[in-house]
């Protein structure tokens, strides 16, 4: 029994010690997909690749991932083929075949791939090739840039031309050394033009760069700083990573991820390889946050069937792929393809067994059992046809037909000089083809050129997409706008906003600022040892705008204009003057008029009662003289209200110091009067003679003469103008006289003085005459009202500006005028209108008094 049992263990052991694995038994038969043709196209595509996993135990194992996408671009190269075969106008009497071989993409393994494909078996053995006539005439390669630049290297040995069928990759086309590559996709050389023109678009300034560590990524990056600074953009971080997944476990990544998802930036731009990017998100994802638009500089597809109650990172991303029509009858192909139909495609097989939950036979790993009838690649729930119709399959399909209008247009060449006999000696110099190839000229499917010289290469458009992915697993991909750089500038970037489905935690378009926008009124003030995109808001100066957000600089208003109160507009500044609408201008208008028309009536009265004793006590003449001079100094006043001009600013002056002079000096010949009536009383002759010839009456044409003088001085040399003021107040501008002369002006200011001072003084001193004389009381209150005035009114008139400095000056005429009049005529009037009997008894008193003293002379 003991034996028996130990006999079953060893039978069993090998069971035990290996896990049976149908996919790496089928790819071990059938690595690749070969097609029989009479040319060969040859491809090295990236089936599957080994990628690294932690065991249970703690070590690394090599673990087979297959890249159904590189699947579904690869059907294109299919479709293309079948359908020159069937086209009677290419290649007739010939057919194309495929030699598609899987190719890892592990950096260390591309030499040895390569030197094994050049073989023609499974050994490497350089410069050696076991098929005498090899029917390939072409390799297609990609989508990684890389791998085809490895290669490249190798098959220029050969001059064996090369298609690539990745992004444009600008050092390939410069490399000296890579003559033989050639590649199918457009120039990207407005890629980050793009890019800018959507992040200006949304107002965004604010971003992070997510970049692979290669050359391509480095000279994307250059590009986009140019632009970015250009605009104004600022980027936050640069994260240059390697996401390889031959390289380390993603895992040592995390750090960096976490340092991205955190940063203060809503936008990140992410330019990887499609292998990189699913790697990345992959990462992304394990984070659980989601709050980031990602816009990629190309498409995202992912298989991976996770179910998750939370949004996708990726939902919500904004993703560049080159703009192409879809390829005529290429979704109905798709959707008839099964395995049936080609039994020979391994991958094909592999693809069905992982969609439709199919088993392999275990007597033939390469047979598929318990497949659904109905089956059809019409069923997929994921976006899996759109990965077929992507920009890969679309190069692949032009590359394709490149090939066979090349060899179309070798074929013709040949037959015209060496006759058919040459066609057989087509398959043995594939280098043939390189200056058709660089010929070649495509509108097979669209209006855009399909040209592989380099110097005539187009450049690319592009679709821009909206990836929504929602936790049901499922994906909608939605083109929401294009980037043409053909349209004029500022119709480039065509975009429906409203369209697009934006992350988890926008309800509406995300924000991506360093600052919060500067709004209208307010201007950016940068802060030392931040980025240009960080600044405070300052609000503008006085008199200063900005009209709109983010405003470097604030405007500064026109003369004639002012800032309103939030800074943002500049307002027509209104024109300002003492007019006679204004309600000082009435008040002052009215007293004007009211003082000239008492001064007036006062003149009436002396005039009436021009024979009373008091009116000639006073000296008639010279009281005529000061009430019509009052009159006119009532009235001068008028000549300061109202719109200036040019006359009324001549005027202003001029009348102001002839009718004030005459004024003053009428009083200081009537204090002068006084002094002499009051000294005749007195011993000897002289002054009696000077009160009986008028000689005080010449002191007004004397003082007014002199006044003349610096007038006329100041009127010939710098004469007063209409000025007009913008700056004094801030919302109007004061249309006022301007004194020409500020020193001619107190000369004559001065001059006045003088004459009240004299009068002051004079009546002063005499101010204790007999009653008979009072008079002198009442002119030393005059002169100190005057001057009170004038002096109170220098100071005030340095301190106002615009129509204050005006009403200042009428205000001091008519009260230094009023003062005149009051302290002089009504006392006077007083006493004729209601006690005309004590001006009597005065004129007895008087006159007795006045005998009395000459008797007593005699």
């Amino acid at each position: 029994m003991f034996l028996l049992v130990f006999i079953c263990l060893i039978l069993l052991f090998p069971q035990l010690m290996y896990s049976y694995d149908p996919i790496s038994c089928a790819l071990k038969k059938k690595a690749s997909i070969f097609l029989e043709g009479d040319i060969m196209i040859a491809a090295l595509l990236p089936f599957y690749t080994w990628q690294r996993q932690i065991k249970a135990t703690g070590h690394y194992q090599n673990v087979r991932w297959l890249k159904l996408k590189t699947y579904m671009f690869f059907l294109s190269f299919l479709f293309a083929v079948e359908e020159v075969n069937r086209n009677s106008n290419i290649l007739p009497n010939m057919t194309l075949g495929i030699d598609a071989n899987n190719f890892p993409f592990i950096d260390a393994d591309t030499m040895y791939i390569s030197l094994k494909w050049i073989s023609g078996i499974d050994r490497m053995i350089p410069n050696y090739n076991c098929r005498k006539e090899s029917k390939s005439v072409v390799l297609i390669t990609g989508p990684s840039w890389t791998a085809s630049a490895l290669f490249g290297e190798l098959l220029e040995l050969y001059k064996f031309p090369q298609l690539t069928i990745g992004r444009y990759d600008p050092i390939l086309s410069g490399n000296i050394h890579l003559t033989s590559i050639y590649q199918m996709a457009p120039k990207d050389t407005f890629l980050a033009h793009a890019m800018i023109s959507l992040i200006l678009h949304f107002h965004w300034n604010w971003v992070g760069l997510c970049i692979s560590e290669d050359e391509r990524s480095l000279q994307f990056w250059s590009d986009f700083r140019i632009e970015m600074d250009k605009n104004g953009i600022c980027v936050a971080f640069v994260e240059i990573m390697s996401l390889s997944r031959s390289s380390a476990s993603p895992d040592i990544k995390v750090d960096e991820i976490l340092h991205i998802l955190k940063s203060s930036v809503n936008v990140i731009i992410v330019y990887f390889d499609s292998d990189s990017l699913i790697t990345f998100f992959h990462m992304v994802e394990q984070s659980l946050m989601t709050q980031k638009v990602w816009v990629m500089a190309s498409p995202y597809y992912s298989f991976r069937m996770k179910q998750s109650m939370f949004l996708h990172p990726v939902h919500g991303s904004l993703m560049f792929s080159h703009h192409h029509k879809e390829i005529a009858g290429f979704r109905k192909f798709i959707h008839a393809i099964n395995p049936s139909k080609y039994p020979n495609d391994i991958y094909l097989a592999i693809f069905w067994s992982l969609i439709f939950d199919c088993s392999f036979s275990e007597s033939d790993c390469t047979k598929l059992e318990n497949c659904p009838l109905n089956a059809s690649m019409e069923m997929l729930p994921y976006p899996f046809i759109n990965m077929a119709i992507s920009e890969e399959s679309y190069n692949l399909y032009n590359a394709v037909y490149a090939v066979a209008h090349v060899l179309h247009d070798l074929f013709l060449h040949q037959v015209e000089f060496q006759g058919l006999g040459g066609v057989k000696r087509l398959v043995h110099f594939p280098w043939k083809l390189h200056s058709f190839l660089r010929n070649t000229q495509l509108y097979h499917l669209d209006s855009n050129q399909v040209i592989l010289d380099e110097k005539r290469k187009s450049v690319a458009e592009y679709d821009i997409i909206n990836y929504c992915h929602f936790p049901i697993n499922f994906v909608h991909m939605l083109k929401v706008g294009m980037f043409s750089p053909f349209a004029p500038p500022g119709q480039q970037l065509s975009l429906h906003e409203d369209m697009i489905e934006w992350a988890l935690g926008f309800t509406e378009t995300p924000q991506s600022l360093c600052s919060e926008s500067c709004s209208p009124g307010f201007r950016k003030a940068h802060m030392e040892g931040k980025a240009i995109c960080c600044f405070d808001c300052t609000p503008c100066p006085e008199n200063e705008i900005s009209n709109e957000t983010n405003m470097e600089q604030c405007l500064r208003c026109g003369d004639n204009q002012y800032a309103n109160m939030q800074r943002i507009h500049c307002i027509q500044k209104g024109v300002t003057f003492l007019s006679y609408e204004d309600a000082l201008g009435i008040i002052l208008t009215s007293l004007s008029l009211f003082f000239s028309g008492l001064t007036v009536s006062i003149l009436g009265i002396f005039v009436k009662h021009r024979t009373t004793p008091i009116v000639k006590a006073n000296n008639r003449t010279l009281s005529y003289i000061l009430l019509i001079s009052l009159t006119f100094c009532f009235l001068s006043s008028l000549l300061f209200i109202g719109h200036p001009n040019t006359a009324t600013c001549i005027l202003q002056p001029t009348v102001f110091a002839a009718v004030f002079t005459v004024a003053l000096s009428t009083v200081l010949a009537k204090t002068v009067t006084v002094v002499l009536a009051f000294s005749i009383t007195s011993p000897g002759r002289r002054m009696r003679w000077l009160l009986i010839s008028r000689v005080p009456n010449f002191i007004v044409p004397f003082c007014t003469l002199i006044q003349l003088i610096p007038l006329g001085i100041w009127l010939g040399t710098s004469p007063p103008f209409v000025d007009i003021d913008t700056h004094s107040e801030y919302d109007h501008i004061i249309i006022a006289c301007n004194k020409g002369s500020v020193t001619a002006f107190y000369c004559v200011l001065g001059y006045l003085g003088c004459l009240a001072v004299g009068s002051f003084t004079l009546a002063f001193l005499v101010r204790n005459l007999p009653d008979t004389f009072n008079e002198a009381k009442f002119l030393t209150f005059s002169m100190l009202i005057f001057c009170s005035v004038w002096v109170t009114f220098l100071p005030v008139y340095q301190s106002t500006k615009g129509k204050a400095v005006v009403a200042t000056e009428v205000f001091s005429i008519l009260a230094s005028s009023a003062g005149l009049l009051g302290c002089i005529f009504l006392p006077k009037c007083y006493s004729i209108l209601l006690r005309p009997e004590r001006s009597y008894s005065y004129h007895c008193r008087n006159k007795k008094h006045f005998e009395t003293k000459m008797s007593s002379e005699n």
